[in-house]
């Protein structure tokens, strides 16, 4: 193995690492929500209107702000 192919490897675990740290964080924060996988299909399949508007904000607020730390840490 390169080392190039090394730091490559090595750097595409650190960032699945720290996406599922955030992805626990934030199942962490909603306790009763089922979150998926990836955190765009919570955003994308969410049904609005379906909570009541303090949660709603407050869920995809949560939700957007995992998002973007995801995209700051890589």
């Amino acid at each position: 193995m390169r080392i190039r192919d090394a730091v490559r490897w090595r750097s595409a675990r650190a960032d699945a690492d720290f996406e599922a740290s955030v992805s626990s964080e934030l199942a962490a924060d909603l306790p009763d929500e089922d979150l998926g996988e990836y955190l765009y299909d919570c955003i994308d399949l969410y049904e609005m209107g379906s909570k009541p508007r303090c949660e709603e904000v407050e869920y995809l607020e949560l939700v957007r702000e995992a998002i973007e730390r995801v995209e700051r840490g890589r």
